[in-house]
């Protein structure tokens, strides 16, 4: 359930928070009032489109947070599913814009809009006031359908495209033009060479480093036995070397030290140094003894370099990545010396890809089938209910002669919508007012199936009034028992359903714009209500009929929820 909205900074908005209830929230307003933006801001927050002038004019960036609560175990388990584990039954979802990009966090953790509109699509479900238009698309209704149907459908779908495109990658390589028998042995030869060069080189990880290492050395070896001479010069040779300095040093120590217990102390600890100068010194002329000047070696170790280098320059930047290419291009001269055995296996795949997809196709079809006969009773009795009086709804699933990523089907949703008319495609059938009924229907019953927690309607009253109205707002009225509604709306009938009734309202001062958004107490609610009733001029009569809407309105809400 959506909990909070918070909106700062967008368009028109200086800074806005609601608080939004259980069940059935209207958000009503004068045209232009920003109705439109206040949802506006939850599809931004949920990853929607946006751009830099969105921005409200002088401020750096804008805001929007949406806080949800979330109690039912599938919601959880779902949001678990992708990373997000809810903070005491609730979820922060933020979006921070800024002209040139945008930040989303999720419980305080930046995640990408892609991540950000999966979680969204657990927590909330929003039909905006174009999106009837997507029924006019044959992709739209299998999306519906094997949402209706996804515990046994997504796994079988998911099994089905990944064999699909294994599939579809086996008919590219055996649908390229046959090699050449020249082209092919030229081909051989130049793989047996690359492969060639590669083993010979016989590359080890941290061989490099190590070669660095011994060239530097060796490229300075004059200047190192030079300076070392030096160092065991003045260490351990002649009368004015340490090593002999520090001996003279402890002799006299040792004259006197038992006279003064410090002074044995000092003793001690220039004893110490001489043994570690003594350590010192045999160190250096063993390693001076051992250090060979050699051209030869340098020159060696030269060469060695250069080789691995011009094999990675060649194969890869590293010995790991020489390794992987040398695979490959094993793989490639296998595929070249066995051409025809190569091509024997791709076939033979491709054959058990084939009766493996014709079998999970036809399970697929089977379920969309039984799942479709389920979903268009269901979504007949839902267009009843929104006054479509003698309709007739059909799911048509019929497959098609080649395979998609969606199996081997295609569905479409047929409509009469007056007796004696055939089943046409709704999109040939239905007005725009229509349309939007029927996006509706499919509305309630998947919002009945998924136990979606929350559904947002902006402006599902478009191109309707009278009878029809009336019948949507108790269908929203109804749906609004089980979960909790958020809608936008321009008609008194939908107003007075409400269980919270929240007022949109733009305000001028001066120079300055901004919209605000609040909560309706029941007498406010009616003088809302009279307002769309009866425009500019509120007479008593019109305030009346408004009190005696919403008091019929609130009976027939008890009367659809106590069913």
């Amino acid at each position: 359930m959506l909990v909070n909205l918070h909106v700062k900074n967008l368009a028109i908005i200086d800074e806005v928070e609601v608080d939004f209830s259980e069940h059935m929230n209207v958000l009503t307003g004068e045209t232009g009032a920003g109705k439109s933006i206040i949802i506006g801001s939850i599809n931004l927050a949920l990853g929607g489109k946006f751009s830099g002038d969105m921005i409200r004019n002088g401020a750096e960036s804008a805001l929007v947070e949406l806080l949800f609560s979330v109690e039912k175990p599938e919601e959880k388990q779902a949001l678990e599913a992708l990373g997000v584990l809810p903070e005491e039954d609730t979820v922060l979802i933020s979006r921070k814009l800024m002209p040139k990009r945008s930040v989303c966090r999720v419980n305080g953790e930046t995640v990408t809009q892609s991540a950000l509109r999966e979680i969204a699509g657990v927590l909330i479900d929003i039909h905006g006031q174009n999106e009837q238009q997507s029924l006019l698309h044959t992709s739209k209704h299998m999306q519906i359908l094997d949402r209706y149907g996804r515990e046994e459908l997504s796994g079988l779908l998911s099994e089905f495209q990944a064999g699909f495109q294994e599939y579809r990658k086996i008919e590219q390589e055996l649908n390229e033009r046959e090699v050449p028998e020249e082209e092919r042995l030229r081909e051989i030869s130049f793989l047996q060479y690359e492969l060639e060069e590669i083993t010979q080189a016989k590359l080890r990880a941290g061989e490099e480093e190590e070669l660095e290492e011994e060239y530097k050395r060796l490229s300075n070896a004059t200047a190192i036995a030079e300076e070392l001479g030096e160092v065991h010069r003045l260490t351990s040779a002649g009368n004015m070397a340490a090593s002999e300095q520090i001996g003279q040093g402890l002799r006299a120590l040792l004259k006197v030290a038992e006279y003064d217990e410090k002074i044995q102390n000092f003793s001690s600890q220039l004893s110490d140094i001489d043994s570690l100068l003594t350590d010192f010194n045999r160190d250096v002329s063993t390693y001076m003894d051992d250090f060979v000047v050699d051209p030869q070696a340098q020159q060696e170790v030269e060469k060695r370099l250069d080789q691995i280098r011009s094999i990675q320059a060649k194969y890869g930047s590293t010995v790991e990545k020489v390794q992987e290419y040398a695979e490959q291009v094993q793989e490639k001269l296998k595929k070249y010396e066995e051409y025809d055995t190569y091509r024997e296996g791709l076939l033979q795949q491709q054959q058990q890809l084939q009766s493996k997809l014709d079998d999970l196709a036809e399970k697929v079809t089977k379920l969309r089938q039984s799942y479709g006969a389920v979903l268009e009773e269901k979504i007949k009795e839902a267009l009843i209910d929104l006054n479509f009086l003698q309709v007739e709804f059909h799911i048509d699933v019929r497959q098609l002669e080649e395979y998609s990523m969606q199996g081997l089907d295609e569905v479409e949703f047929m409509i009469s919508t007056n007796p004696g008319e055939p089943m046409r495609p709704i999109g040939s059938a239905a007005s725009g007012g229509e349309l939007s009924r029927i996006m509706l229907a499919v509305k309630a019953v998947l919002a009945e199936h998924d136990e979606i927690s929350t559904l947002i309607f902006d402006e599902i009253d478009v191109g309707i009034s009278g009878r029809t109205a009336q019948k949507v707002a108790e269908k929203m009225a109804l749906i609004g028992a089980g979960h909790q509604v958020i809608c936008i709306s321009h008609l008194a009938q939908i107003a007075a359903m409400a269980d919270t009734h929240y007022l949109i309202e733009k305000k001028n001062e001066q120079s300055h714009t901004a919209t605000d958004i609040y909560p309706l107490s029941a007498e406010e609610s009616v003088t809302e209500l009279a307002r769309i009733l009866g425009g500019a001029q509120i007479t008593e009569a019109v305030r009346e009929s408004a009190r005696e809407m919403k008091a019929l309105a609130d009976e027939e809400k008890q009367k659809l929820r106590a069913i």
